[in-house]
């Protein structure tokens, strides 16, 4: 009897191990590091009066207001830094937030005229603002230099699976464009392009019900994306061509905030600006680095390798120790890490240095 009851424990063991082959493809996984997390960060200024937004970014406006640091490749060090500059400002009043951005650029030219189309099939401009800092409810803005804009909601970031609203209108925009030199023209050379953006607070804010304007310290996610394509004249006109050493035809992503990968839509990556009410130019703020910042990247990236898993194995980890944590936490962290389970969702929790507790799950969506 005795011999039995060891041979049915035995089946019950090889059974079981055959019921889970997640495990054993744990160490099969390369879980590959993301990029270094080093967003830029900004003061955001009040103004004391209106901007009139017609794209010139005129002295007296704007000379209070600093510059963002110059764009670089969305791949950061992988690139080369842009061949021509690209920088922005930013300031805000009780109506809404303003941004300026100004490109140079010897040969300014757009074609698409039709409102909500894929702007970045030109040359463009872009804004991408994140207000909840959730990677969630997130707004794009797209511009080209004959003024044709494309603005859309989206839920969530394409790799999660959102709701994409194209048809949706940022109500209460004011968008203009300016060029110094002539557009669509390749005889001659141009110097720049720039566009002034302003968006009132309740579009800015409509998915944060009761929020109205900025408290002095807030912090809003933010990126901004120029599109370069490219080209050379052909019979008088602007005709796309690979980037010199490359094959194929695609365009430069020049940013703000690098993510590492050539994909804008990782809000994670973005900047950090923080809303300062002080009028601009009477004095300086400094931007304050929030602890539950580091906690809320350590989720994230236990939430990559959460992705990195289930594409391997075709199930989320349900065990802290299948994402090899170690070298994320610390061994009080990995203590203090809960990890919850359903068949095709998780969530997975982490104190700040401050006590609150910090939750990430499966679409990403962090709070």
């Amino acid at each position: 009897m005795k011999q039995l009851i060891l041979s049915a424990a035995s089946l019950l063991a090889i059974a079981l191990t055959a019921c889970n082959p997640a495990d054993s493809k744990k160490q099969d996984i390369n879980f590959a590091e993301p990029a270094p997390f080093n967003p830029p960060t900004y003061i955001c200024y009040k103004l004391d009066k209106p901007i009139v937004v017609d794209g010139n970014i005129s002295s007296g406006e704007w000379d209070n207001v600093p510059w963002t640091s110059d764009f670089v490749d969305i791949e950061g060090d992988k690139r080369d830094k842009p061949y021509f500059q690209t920088r922005a400002k930013m300031a805000w009043d009780d109506e809404g937030m303003y941004f300026a951005a100004l490109m140079e650029e010897p040969h300014v030219w757009a074609t698409l005229l039709q409102h909500d189309t894929v702007i970045f099939y030109d040359n463009d401009f872009e804004i991408f603002l994140n207000p909840t800092n959730d990677t969630h409810n997130y707004l794009e803005y797209e511009v080209n230099a004959l003024g044709t804009v494309w603005d859309l909601y989206l839920s969530k970031p394409y790799r999660d699976g959102p709701q994409v609203l194209d048809n949706w209108e940022m109500a209460g925009m004011k968008s203009a464009v300016a060029i110094d030199g002539t557009l669509n023209n390749p005889k001659d050379k141009d110097v720049s392009w720039s566009v002034e953006v302003f968006l009132p607070w309740q579009t800015i804010y409509q998915m944060q019900r009761g929020k109205g304007v900025p408290a002095n310290g807030d912090q809003m996610r933010v990126n901004f994306s120029r599109v370069q394509w490219t080209t050379e004249v052909r019979d008088g006109q602007y005709v796309k061509v690979p980037i010199e050493g490359e094959e194929k035809i695609r365009e430069h992503n020049w940013v703000w905030a690098p993510t590492g990968v050539i994909n804008i839509h990782m809000p994670e990556y973005w900047g950090y600006v923080q809303f300062s009410d002080l009028i601009a130019g009477t004095g300086t703020a400094q931007f304050i680095n929030k602890p539950e910042e580091e906690t809320k990247w350590k989720l994230r990236k236990l939430y990559y390798r959460q992705k990195a898993y289930a594409a391997e194995t075709g199930n989320y980890a349900t065990m802290i120790q299948q994402l090899n944590p170690a070298d994320i936490l610390t061994p009080e962290e990995i203590n203090q890490l809960t990890l919850d389970n359903t068949p095709s969702m998780y969530e997975m929790t982490l104190p700040a240095p401050d006590g609150a507790v910090w939750h990430i799950r499966q679409d990403g969506y962090v709070w």
